[in-house]
């Protein structure tokens, strides 16, 4: 049998961090590091002679397909903003190869109750090829990073181990992370993709319930102090539009799933005025000649989440709150639990082991954990499967193996 052969899209901040997590195992024949940049598909690419660079194009099926059948990849990892979801995931099923992604297709808010009704959802377009998928015997694995992701795993653990009934699968996910320049003075630097944190920010967040469904409310909503691990302490959340809620009911059974997240009323400000001055589109609109597009604007004058990490201290954490029933270890009911299973990761850690800060890091970690559980066989599949599909246990026992360990606390 063929070793795997991975196709990674996108040698940005999350990329990267993949190239550098994935060098030291042994379970792939070879990664394809492909950007629409080559100096910086080069760059990740350089110190592993299992690592070549390419130059592709995110936004072209046709292109990711050729690549695909290029170099023989059986694995195509998406580590690109989710506006190219499409084109990747298409290009990827076109070339006969498995498919990973750490989001799922866009949304599209409902055009008359935006903030009651969903429109398309998170994924539809990519549960829509299920089927698909499937008939061909192939896998994608959607939502993969750590929120989504790691958070559904948890999910996956709390209802087969901790839960006999639970009431709320609640993401909630908050750091103390501070940037500064170079005097020291603390400056505004999102840690993750400013592009994509104003498309999941100021979308209609969704929510679930067992009796509604999947319903939508505005920006912000429901705000809520949550108090974070491992000295990070409480953060303000508030709801917001991720992939979690469409994905953990599809598979856990549970009366309602939330995803809040710690946005802090600094961010909370900017993006709003982003909203209010139209700096949020994406519609390309003409300046002085040349057509650009106002969100890809503000992403480009801030600094690359990629560059912070030296002028950045502090923690993140990642994890998912579950409330109902709890059991014991025969499955016998033992009465109201408050759980949160949560992964925590300094700064100061990845950079000094990976060179990595760690918002990407905590993202990359977890797609290279699942793609060495599908090289083993442990984890199989086919079809378009969210990671609640796959058995917990051998996914949280290896990302402790590799140096990042998961807690649980009780509330």
């Amino acid at each position: 049998m063929t070793g795997m052969r991975i196709l990674l899209v996108g040698a940005g901040g999350v990329g990267g961090a993949f190239a550098a997590i994935a060098a030291r195992r042994d379970f792939f024949e070879t990664i394809v590091v492909a950007d629409y940049d080559p100096d910086r598909a080069a760059r990740a690419a350089a110190g592993d002679a299992r690592f070549t660079a390419a130059r592709v194009d995110a936004s072209s099926a046709t292109s990711v397909t050729e690549l695909c059948r290029e170099h023989r990849i059986t694995h195509v990892m998406n580590a690109v903003d989710p506006v190219f979801d499409m084109p990747v995931f298409e290009g990827a099923f076109a070339a006969g190869a498995d498919y990973l992604d750490m989001a799922m297709s866009l949304s599209r808010p409902h055009p008359e109750t935006p903030y009651e009704t969903t429109g398309v959802k998170l994924g539809d377009e990519q549960f829509a090829a299920a089927g698909a998928w499937e008939a061909a015997g192939r896998l994608a694995l959607v939502g993969i990073g750590v929120e989504p992701g790691l958070s559904d795993v948890f999910a996956r653990y709390a209802a087969d181990h901790l839960f006999a009934e639970i009431d709320e699968l609640g993401t909630r996910d908050g750091a103390n992370l501070v940037v500064t320049d170079d005097d020291g003075n603390e400056i505004f630097a999102p840690s993750f993709s400013m592009w994509t944190t104003i498309e999941e920010c100021l979308n209609p967040p969704v929510i679930w319930e067992t009796e509604r469904g999947w319903f939508t409310t505005p920006p912000f909503s429901e705000p809520e102090v949550f108090d974070f691990p491992e000295g990070i302490g409480p953060v303000e959340c508030v709801n917001v539009e991720h992939e979690e809620v469409l994905l953990m009911p599809r598979w856990v059974d549970c009366k309602r799933a939330t995803f809040k997240y710690g946005l802090g009323e600094e961010l909370i400000t900017i993006l709003k005025v982003l909203h209010t001055l139209g700096l949020d589109r994406t519609e390309k609109v003409r300046v002085k000649g040349v057509d650009v597009s106002p969100r890809d604007v503000v992403a480009a004058v801030l600094p690359d989440p990629a560059t912070v990490g030296p002028r950045m201290t502090g923690k993140t954490c990642a994890g998912l709150w579950v409330t109902g029933t709890g059991k014991d270890a025969q499955g016998n009911p033992t009465g109201p639990r408050s759980t949160y299973l949560y992964h925590v990761v300094d700064n100061a850690w990845t950079m000094a082991e990976y060179g990595h800060q760690c918002v990407v890091w905590q993202t990359a970690v977890n797609p290279v954990v699942a793609l060495e559980l599908l090289a083993t066989g442990v984890w199989q599949g086919t079809g378009v499967l969210g990671p609640e599909a796959f058995d917990a246990v051998p996914f949280l026992d290896l990302l402790t193996a590799y140096g990042a360990p998961w807690g649980q606390r009780e509330q």
